[in-house]
């Protein structure tokens, strides 16, 4: 019999050794339970050719040459990537909907004596406990949001913050994003469906009595939307606003943004869009010190010009309770290894 959860917590407590995702590589790479290995019991083009069988030309023919391919794909699986599990070995096992690709491999596992078992309507069911826990359900957490302009190495103060043993949920992490124009990140963003899964996760691990600090963001962290739940979180969460000097940031980001600031050809691009914004002689000034290589002028160009007003005119736009304000002399880790520390004196408080 299918194993049925009714919510996602109880779902990431289960006690099995290993979690199989039998679905094909494209359903595994857009999203699949966090942890969860992939073992297609039908690759993607024999996903696709049962499909077109079924389709076209009858559902007998599909359910034949689908049984074939299944039971060919599982004994590969057996063979090699489980052959080193012993007896004991307790896995458990979805597809798309908790039927028949589970279901078959589930069995072949269960007669060599595994404990397998199934989740009852595969990855739908979890998909429906992810949505309702992040679109339906109020966020048992409380956040606590860092706030501060482009620079003040937020980011950072989370993972010092996490070192001192305080709960964090970092977005952009989760978002493989650095949350700004010129913030995208090596290998792309999770597609939507993995990034809430990523944030599902996360927050079951947190404890709901204690504080969870995050970073201000905006609704969208590059391509992402944040979950409505989570954002109406984040709008009513108190803040810790962080300063620092120009000085101090532009030395930040420079570090933090390389990558890009070595790449004239993408600044470029992302930066010649913003005339509609800043004005042609603006942004041709920001192009200038591209083609200079000068990055740190060009850094403090885009925050004095861009990137601070428009921190300004949204901080104007939405108002917040500023509860603690935490000047940082450096940015350096002894710098933020001195505000993570105040930052912690504030959350001892609450």
């Amino acid at each position: 019999m299918a194993l049925k959860f009714t919510d996602l917590p109880s779902l990431y407590a289960h006690d099995f050794d290993t979690v199989i995702d039998v679905r094909s590589p494209a359903e595994y790479a857009e999203d699949h339970l966090p942890g969860a290995i992939n073992l297609p019991v039908l690759n993607n083009d024999e996903r696709a050719e049962v499909g077109t069988i079924y389709v076209q030309q009858s559902p007998f023919l599909a359910r034949k040459l689908g049984a074939a391919l299944v039971f060919r794909n599982a004994a590969n699986h057996i063979e090699h990537r489980l052959s080193h599990h012993e007896g004991g070995w307790k896995p458990l096992v979805y597809c798309w909907r908790g039927g028949q690709r589970s279901g078959s491999f589930t069995w072949m596992l269960q007669q060599i004596g595994w404990r397998a078992e199934v989740v009852e309507g595969g990855y739908r069911t979890y998909r429906r406990l992810v949505n309702r826990f992040l679109y339906d359900d109020p966020l048992p957490h409380r956040l606590l949001a860092l706030d501060g302009y482009t620079g003040t190495a937020k980011t950072e103060l989370l993972a010092h913050l996490k070192g001192r043993g305080v709960q964090v949920l970092d977005f952009e992490g989760l978002a493989n994003h650095r949350g700004s124009l010129l913030g995208e990140m090596p290998d792309g963003q999770p597609s939507q469906k993995a990034f809430e899964s990523a944030l599902a996760a996360e927050l079951c691990k947190l404890d709901p009595a204690r504080p969870v600090v995050v970073e201000a963001e905006s609704s969208k962290i590059g391509s992402l939307i944040l979950p409505p739940t989570l954002w109406s979180a984040l709008c009513a969460a108190p803040r810790i606003q962080i300063s620092a000097s120009i000085e101090a940031r532009t030395a930040y980001l420079v570090t933090a943004y390389d990558d890009i600031l070595s790449d004239a050809d993408r600044l470029r691009d992302r930066l010649s869009p913003l005339r509609a914004h800043r004005g042609h002689e603006v942004v041709d000034g920001w192009l200038a010190l591209v083609d200079a290589g000068d990055k740190p002028a060009l850094t403090r160009a885009l925050m004095e010009q861009h990137y601070d007003p428009s921190y300004a005119k949204s901080r104007r736009a939405r108002a917040a309770d500023v509860i603690a304000r935490i000047e940082a002399p450096t940015l350096d880790d002894a710098g933020l290894s001195k505000a993570a520390a105040q930052i912690e004196q504030v959350l001892d408080q609450l």
